[in-house]
């Protein structure tokens, strides 16, 4: 997702990543309710009217993985009804037991009430997530007791889990910009437009709801910021997002935003930096399904083709959108990123091939929906052609999503603001294209019909971007003053070095790449070769595998020498932080035999026997240095997710790539996963055929039969999660042939298996 400059490697990714499937576009996801009620949907409406609880689902069964006592409510504002038989599902896997859906907890699914096209909300997120963070999106078939309810938008939640993958932080203030009450008419002035309302925390509390242990201070000291101080507002925002989020619902025509009559449905979370964050949420009246915006109504398809691009610019009302414009280097930034949007989505016509498709993916399910809202011709119609009536708000028409966006997007680009010449940025370079540590490198680019060049970059992921002027006067190693050519210097300060280049003239700006500050270049130091002492192995989830010397079951890591002849260690490093290649120390004397093995305890305890390093290995991925006396680094490995007791080493030992295997703590390592493998005999496991095509049937004998059963990849992604039986069969028909890991646990055994699909 990350754009990379001069073919180097990226140093990180997402930690959910790995395990998108459940929001795969082109998969339809399978949902079952069981209640063991009848009158589950009188509880669930009884349950939203008064306390907002969840009801305790009997299971929930997600593409054949089941789980039982799980938290199911009706979700919604104006989507929800007690007469209705299809409404929103909040459904929290974890609310009476601690369990999981490829590492999802929560799971929203949306009724798709105001959208005939049934493409709205997905198609947003789609073109959403390519400028900010924003949630994955698909569909979902959901049954009740036995009974298809329909098939419903699959949107991932904003939660604790979205926030630690998006940014490495999940405990911080967060809060939700909606109405306690709902937004409606009903609402008044109560809404969240993020206006300075004093110092009484008690006058914000009907506005926004806080997800977070604490925050309103917080969120008092942001809207009094944004509407009082000179103090610049990105010192407490991040600006680059939120101007992205702006121009998103503006070239949207997603009304049923901040930028909106109701000025909702948003996000905002406080980062380790200390900067507010605008998250997006509930797209499903995107593309010109609402139609107030906080000034008057857009009643008619041809008004909100030729709404402003400059909506409430200048509404004291609506201070996020009226302080930032009224920057004039905010507006141009905000310009530039609208016509990224433009062009990359709908002056190419991108958006209707992806709706197309996904339209093409839900058509059956779409014509088996009995409850749905609207009729299966116009589900066909509505991508293009606008429909009349409907179950929304007011019963009011909706725009076809190509006859608003097509002509909004010509509309728009006709626009002097678009127009207009902007600046052009080409030929970016670099002095050395494989820096070590603490080089200077300079930058160049050739730039015209510009005013001011800045170089935005950092030197650790997540941190805020810093903006710095280049030049064009000689100085900086630019060549000739005036030549066109600007220039600036940055020092290799940590392993990696993440940069975009902003240029603007009087009246807007460019980027490169155009979707920064969410992309960007990227330099780094290229990791060694596998040289003589590496990083071996790892095991950075000890729950059961080897303890040490005190008896405790700490972080690990294995270094090995790959030469014939003892190694001193002296001096080196090893550190999980690329800022501090440094954190630890190896003692005088330390020293690795003649093709051995050392083993360092990463448990951030300096005060016990052995080697033991003042800080703990991630179990959700990071990346791992070792380096030398001289602080060069001399081996690295980044590591996403990882899962208990099942260790990532270097297969083959001391040379390969990095796998996910079973824990050989100070031993060669190896891929094979054999019944040898046991780590308790109490267990005994029969398993046949294996290899297989596919279908795996086990039996197992063990006196307790409380089972947990887990099938991984041998990159240790979970893929499956067995049912608590005792025999039966796996199923891995769908997933391609190779080596997969079946962990099964009890009370009396922990075991690790291999099976081969071939």
């Amino acid at each position: 997702m990350k754009n990379i400059f001069f073919a180097l490697t990226i140093l990180f990714g997402s930690q959910i990543a790995s395990s998108q499937n459940f929001y795969d576009e082109a998969t339809i996801q399978d949902i079952q309710i069981t209640f063991s009620q009848s009158n589950w949907d009188q509880l669930l409406d009884q349950a939203y009217s008064s306390t907002g609880d969840y009801i305790m689902a009997q299971s929930v069964s997600i593409n054949g993985t089941v789980y039982d006592s799980v938290g199911v409510k009706y979700k919604g504002n104006s989507t929800y009804s007690s007469n209705q038989v299809k409404n929103p599902f909040h459904i929290e896997l974890d609310t009476y037991k601690e369990q999981d859906y490829q590492g999802y907890k929560d799971i929203k699914l949306s009724n798709v009430k105001n959208d005939p096209s049934f493409v709205r909300e997905v198609l947003s997120y789609k073109i959403g997530r390519q400028y900010m963070d924003a949630s994955l999106s698909n569909y979902a078939n959901v049954s009740v007791n036995g009974t298809l309810i329909g098939l419903y938008v699959n949107s991932e939640s904003v939660s604790k889990v979205f926030l630690k993958d998006r940014f490495d932080s999940k405990n911080n203030t967060f809060v939700k910009c909606n109405p306690i009450a709902g937004a409606g008419p009903q609402s008044g002035s109560v809404l969240p437009y993020l206006l300075y309302l004093g110092t009484d925390s008690t006058t914000y509390y009907p506005r926004y709801e806080m997800k977070s242990d604490y925050g309103w201070q917080e969120l008092i000291d942001l809207t009094d910021t944004l509407n009082n101080t000179t103090v610049s507002i990105d010192e407490i925002l991040d600006v680059d997002r939120a101007l992205w989020m702006l121009a998103f619902d503006n070239v949207l025509v997603n009304l049923d935003s901040y930028i909106g009559a109701f000025a909702q449905n948003y996000y905002l979370y406080r980062d380790d930096f200390d900067k507010f964050i605008p998250i997006i949420w509930d797209l499903n009246e995107s593309f010109g399904k609402f139609s107030s915006t906080g000034t008057g109504n857009l009643n008619s398809t041809a008004q909100k083709q030729q709404m402003s691009h400059l909506l409430n610019s200048t509404s004291s009302t609506y201070p996020l959108i009226s302080k930032l414009l009224a920057n004039a280097q905010y507006k141009r930034m905000y310009l530039a990123h609208i016509k990224t949007m433009l062009l990359e989505n709908f002056a190419n016509n991108q958006y209707f091939t992806w709706g197309q498709t996904m339209q093409t993916t839900i058509d059956a399910a779409v014509q088996a929906d009995g409850n749905k809202f609207y009729t299966y011709a116009n589900f066909t119609s509505n991508l293009t052609t606008d429909i009349g009536g409907g179950p929304g708000p007011g019963g009011q028409s909706t725009p076809g999503i190509t006859n608003l966006m097509n002509v909004r997007s010509t509309y728009l680009l006709g626009l002097s603001d678009f127009t207009q010449t902007e600046p052009t940025i080409a030929n970016i370079s670099v002095s050395n294209t494989t820096p070590t540590l603490n080089d200077v490198l300079n930058f160049t680019a050739t730039i015209t019909d510009e005013n001011a060049v800045y170089f935005g970059y950092r030197t650790a992921n997540y941190l805020p971007f810093v903006r710095i002027h280049m030049f064009d006067d000689g100085a900086h190693n630019d060549g000739a003053a005036g030549d066109g050519v600007y220039g600036v210097s940055a020092t290799m300060s940590t392993t990696f070095l993440q940069y975009y280049i902003y240029a603007e003239n009087s009246g807007i700006g460019k980027f490169s790449p155009v979707r920064a500050e969410h992309e960007y270049y990227t330099i780094e130091i290229t990791p060694p070769p596998a040289g003589n002492i590496v990083i071996n192995e790892l095991l950075a989830s000890n729950d059961i595998t080897q303890a040490d010397q005190d008896g405790e079951f700490d972080d690990w890591i294995e270094l090995y020498n790959n030469t014939n002849s003892a190694i001193d260690i002296s001096g080196y490093f090893l550190s999980d932080d690329p800022t501090d290649l440094t954190i630890f120390q190896f003692p005088l004397g330390a020293s690795i035999a003649a093709n051995g093995y050392l083993i360092v305890w990463a448990d951030g305890d300096l005060t016990q026997t052995g080697l033991h390093a003042d800080f703990k290995l991630s179990a959700s991925g990071e990346t791992l240095f070792l380096s030398d006396a001289g602080n060069t680094i001399v081996d690295q490995i980044t590591f996403g997710v990882q899962t208990a007791d099942i260790s990532y080493g270097r297969y083959v030992n001391g040379m390969g790539g990095f796998i996910s295997m079973p824990a050989t703590f100070s031993s060669q390592n190896t891929n094979v996963l054999t019944l040898e493998d046991n780590l308790n005999e109490a267990m005994k496991i029969i398993v046949y055929p294996n290899p297989s095509s596919g279908i795996f049937t086990y039996e197992i004998s063990d006196a307790n039969t409380d089972l947990s059963m887990m099938v991984f990849d041998m990159m240790g992604n979970q893929l499956l999660t067995l049912e608590n039986n005792t025999s039966g069969t796996i199923d891995l028909s769908d997933f391609s042939n190779g080596i997969y890991m079946v962990r099964i646990q009890s009370d009396s055994a922990d075991k690790i298996l291999r099976l081969v699909k071939n």
